[in-house]
């Protein structure tokens, strides 16, 4: 399963809600890539819902194969496990990492029991994440070579365009004495064919090392 994550850089949400038994469940996923950040949002969340009882929470930072990857989860008084770990769950379920989900919740006056919880907290975050996908708002993250490319303003935006054509990740373009395409891809030997066969043989790749780009699934 690929690793996902919300369109859109750092800091960009998404709000969802459902309601089970007139207990409502507010969730906000959050774009985050350190636990700084994560616990802004949480504490965001929580300031702007301050009169809900309880403010659960869940994040995943960093890619999942990395050893060093962050995983948290939090109840904020309710029952131990009810909560926050199948926020947890749900998030790592779907693949989603740098990512943090806060659920708000307004008691309704019935009690769901240990069960009912874990599914309210659970149908919460991926109500959220299945109206993030259907929005078009959800990217993929990958380990991707980056390369420049030095071409001329007169041919930049041609061949760019005829990049794009060939499925090359064009992640952006600086502006100077030469228009230069940031480039990010997984098969070096295959971008350098693709290359020479638009430029005709004009212009050569500058190899950058790596980074974990937004790529659309």
């Amino acid at each position: 399963m690929p690793d996902l994550t919300l369109h859109g850089g750092v800091g960009s949400r998404l709000d969802a809600e459902i309601e089970v038994k007139h207990s409502r469940f507010l969730c906000r996923l959050v774009r985050a890539e350190t636990e700084d950040a994560a616990r802004a949002a949480i504490e965001g969340a929580r300031t702007e819902h301050w009169s809900a009882r309880h403010h659960c929470s869940a994040f995943v930072l960093g890619p999942s194969d990395a050893p060093d990857q962050v995983r948290r989860s939090n109840d904020d008084g309710e029952p131990s496990g009810t909560a926050g770990r199948p926020m947890l769950e749900a998030l790592s379920g779907r693949g989603f990492v740098d990512c943090v989900a806060v659920v708000s919740r307004y008691f309704g006056g019935t009690l769901l029991g240990a069960g009912g919880l874990v599914r309210a907290y659970s149908d919460a975050v991926l109500t959220t994440i299945d109206e993030a996908q259907s929005l078009g708002l959800v990217v993929a993250r990958e380990r991707r070579e980056l390369f420049t490319l030095a071409l001329s303003h007169a041919d930049a935006g041609r061949i760019e365009a005829e990049l794009r054509q060939r499925g090359v990740l064009i992640l952006g373009t600086d502006y100077g004495q030469d228009a230069v395409l940031h480039i990010a891809d997984d098969d070096a030997a295959r971008l350098a064919a693709i290359v020479a066969h638009v430029t005709a043989g004009s212009a050569e790749l500058e190899a950058l090392g790596h980074e974990w780009v937004d790529v659309e699934p």
